[in-house]
């Protein structure tokens, strides 16, 4: 069969300790193309598509689905789940049925300083000439963490200026009398976990009359776990929890738990695009990487899933990373983070929110971090990008209080702490779109060239670097078009996103 060649993978920089066992399960996603590809009408503001009229358009051809599920019987791989309009089907089985129907050129287990060992493949996988054209990933072979969650805690040698995130969003002003009623925010986490009655203890000690649900959503089993560790992924999604939730006391909180590798980055925003029972109507997310950290395949199979996300009116807002310009890549130059620099999302970036002072751009040196920032080494500049003169896509977007020293009150695991990083902002700013989307009384969609056309909306940041880039008047790729003004934006969706439904 002929190389894959969107499939190939670096071997990892952790040690190969030993080979993988035959016998063992291992779970495969394979992830198709749209029978009807997403073209440019999908960043039309407004509500998007419904689910039906999307299963209708977009849905993978029958006769594809039956020759992926034909295929992988062959070689005794079980077909779980099989979803045309998702695009995927998945599949269970042996690592040597697996190998054998994928043919990886090479595979193994690895393991770090720490010892945590995992399964990574290298080279390219294969696969028939009839599915070749067909298939935009194949994923499970490779479980070697993709991304990181983007939180700051305050230094301890620092005494921060902190901020209830109530407080933030009424120094950004966001729309009053408004709760987020009747909205759903989707929450992508990649780990760690929460504790109902400590995240309602958090509300309750804050003053918040939190009147929406708190869920939460198994994605290849993995589950909410917490483990304890306030500095690991927990404090990720509680901070997640309690920034949107205070933003939007009456919104629905669903949290999407899945593993941190490729497949479980898209199963988890395919599972949320795509969860009619919750229906989110905006979707948060804090992790991500390097784009030259990934495997091409997973960036075109997550960007799908974001295309689709979008093709179905839901907003996504994605930190931009808290490593300034270089990302944390240690080999030179500049890198963005992915999924950040997407097309199909709002990249959010951080500012330092000083109490009667000017806001400026987050940068607390290299271990303190940094607002991440720059031009995307795989992604062109978008028609609606205004205002950015490289020919790649600019991150961020906008901006928003990520400072660890001017950082948000929260509970993590039950103790008080004060935290930052861009993992903040993409929570507030899904906070704020839930609002919006309550008081228009339909969902925003995808705002960015509504932002991109209403700049006065925001506050533009005009001091301070990333250690790449520089902010300056208008956009740039530190802050973007700014920080909030939440009433301005509100209008301002409220008047460029008139769209009927489709159906």
């Amino acid at each position: 069969m002929p190389a894959f060649h969107a499939s190939h993978r670096h071997a990892p920089a952790e040690t190969r300790v030993a080979d993988v066992d035959m016998q063992a399960e291992v779970q495969i996603t394979i992830v198709l193309r749209p029978g009807v590809p997403h073209g440019p009408e999908i960043y039309a503001a407004g509500p998007g598509m419904s689910h039906a009229a999307y299963a209708r358009k977009h849905s993978t051809r029958a006769a594809v689905m039956h020759d992926v599920r034909t295929f992988a019987e062959s070689f005794g791989l079980h077909v779980m789940h099989a979803d045309a309009g998702a695009h995927v089907v998945k599949l269970r089985g042996t690592y040597a049925q697996a190998i054998a129907a994928f043919q990886p050129e090479g595979i193994g287990i690895y393991a770090g300083a720490s010892g945590k060992r995992f399964v990574a493949r290298t080279g390219h996988l294969a696969l028939p000439d009839n599915l070749a054209a067909e298939v935009v990933a194949v994923m499970g072979l490779d479980q070697r963490p993709v991304a990181k969650p983007h939180f700051r805690t305050a230094s301890a040698a620092a005494t921060p200026t902190s901020y209830t995130p109530a407080q933030v969003a009424s120094i950004y002003q966001f729309p009053s009398g408004l709760t987020g009623a009747g909205q759903t925010i989707a929450l992508i986490e990649l780990g760690g976990g929460y504790q109902a009655a400590q995240v309602a203890a958090y509300f309750s000690a804050a003053g918040i009359d939190r009147t929406g649900t708190l869920t939460s959503v198994s994605v290849d089993d993995t589950q909410n776990a917490p483990d304890g560790d306030p500095n690991g992924a927990d404090g990720e999604v509680q901070l997640d929890i309690e920034v949107a939730g205070s933003v939007a006391p009456a919104a629905n909180i669903v949290a999407y738990f899945a593993p941190n590798q490729g497949s479980g980055f898209h199963n988890a925003i395919s599972a949320a695009a795509n969860d009619t029972t919750n229906a989110p109507s905006v979707m948060s997310i804090s992790w991500g990487g390097p784009e030259s950290s990934y495997a091409q395949q997973d960036i075109d199979a997550i960007d799908q899933a974001l295309a689709q996300a979008v093709t179905l009116g839901i907003t996504v807002c994605v930190a931009s990373g808290d490593n300034g310009a270089t990302d944390g890549v240690t080999t030179g130059g500049d890198h963005v983070d992915f999924p950040a620099s997407s097309v199909n999302v709002l990249g959010c970036g951080g500012t330092s929110l000083r109490k009667g002072g000017t806001e400026v751009a987050w940068n607390d040196g290299a271990q303190g971090g940094a607002s991440g920032g720059g031009y995307s080494a795989l992604f062109a500049r978008p028609s609606w990008q205004t205002g950015v003169t490289n020919a790649r896509r600019g991150v961020p977007d906008v901006a928003g209080d990520a400072d660890p020293e001017t950082g948000y009150q929260v509970s993590v695991d039950g103790t008080p702490t004060v935290i930052g990083g861009t993992s903040a902002v993409a929570p507030l700013w899904a906070g704020l779109l839930a609002l919006i989307n309550q008081s228009t009384g339909s969902k925003a969609g995808f705002v960015n060239p509504t932002l991109y056309a209403n700049t006065a909306a925001l506050t533009d940041i005009v001091s301070g670097t990333n250690g790449g880039f520089s902010a300056a008047p208008g956009w740039d790729p530190v802050t973007g078009l700014g920080s909030p003004l939440g009433g301005k934006v509100r209008a301002a969706l409220a008047a460029g996103g008139k769209k009927a439904v489709l159906f």
